[in-house]
């Protein structure tokens, strides 16, 4: 029997809609769309030390996704709609694959603060029905949205700050530290928006796909402190986890992932 898809663990990474920004934000016609991105950038910059612009003006431009199984193995690996990478085609594509799989568990960094709030307003942007999501029907503590309801989607940034309660300082780049993973290598979130303006899409795509296998392996170490998995179990699951990337020699972010791989320091294997 072929296996099932019990999890998909996903990122996505966006950009500005510049035509939005200029109408909404500067509708001056002497203004570019282009002119106008940059301009609320260096606004947020002033305010908030920070120009990230908010995700509800933003498309995505990458999403990339790991099948996992219900024994925690990586089945695969995709990156939706690319090279297009089409911001319509590839809401309606994880959209439709989360039915498609019968609506595995989604799993997350920080997914319920970004990533499914932006690509909820692209179906609504782009007019994708996707009821089963919002199940309105469904009591309140059994709809998917429920911040509690983990079946549904699994925020490992929710799960480890005890759902808001405390702060976690270095996020994803320093749990995957922790277990010995890249975390952030040549690129970081706030690099995006210029790389996309400077055509570098298949970069991102590489960017979002290391930040899925990031995401993994600390969905892993989730699976052990919380009873899921044996360590031992895990251990075994990221030796064949970096055979599956060595396999794969053809996709240059797997190649960059190895080369900046480092295993997990157990204490308990060291001598006294």
């Amino acid at each position: 029997m072929t296996k099932q898809v019990k999890y998909l663990v996903f990122d996505v990474e966006s950009v500005a809609d510049p035509e939005l920004v200029a109408k909404l934000k500067y509708p001056d016609p002497g203004i570019t769309p282009n002119d106008a991105v940059r301009a609320f950038r260096d606004e947020l910059l002033e305010k908030n030390d920070t120009d990230f612009i908010p995700y509800s003006y933003q498309l995505p431009v990458a999403i990339s996704i790991a099948k996992v199984d219900a024994e925690f193995r990586i089945m695969d690996l995709v990156t939706l709609d690319e090279p297009k990478c089409r911001p319509h085609i590839m809401t309606e594509k994880f959209w439709r694959g989360w039915q498609a799989y019968n609506q595995p568990t989604l799993v997350t960094f920080n997914g319920r603060g970004f990533d499914l709030p932006l690509l909820e307003l692209a179906a609504f942007r782009y007019g994708i029905s996707i009821p089963a999501w919002f199940a309105l029907r469904t009591k309140t503590y059994g709809q998917p949205r429920n911040r509690y309801n983990t079946e549904a989607h699994f925020d490992l940034y929710d799960f480890l700050t005890n759902f808001g309660a405390i702060r976690l300082t270095g996020g994803l780049n320093l749990v995957a530290n922790l277990i010995g993973k890249p975390g952030k290598m040549d690129i970081q979130g706030h690099m995006v928006q210029d790389l996309y303006e400077q055509g570098e899409l298949e970069r991102i795509n590489n960017y979002c796909r290391c930040d899925v296998l990031d995401t993994y392996f600390v969905f892993l170490r989730v699976a052990v402190i919380t009873g899921q998995l044996e360590l031992e179990q895990e251990q075994i699951l990221v030796t064949e986890t970096k055979q599956w990337l060595a396999q794969h020699e053809n996709v240059p972010a797997y190649q960059m992932y190895l080369e900046n791989w480092g295993d997990w320091p157990s204490p308990w294997n060291a001598t006294e």
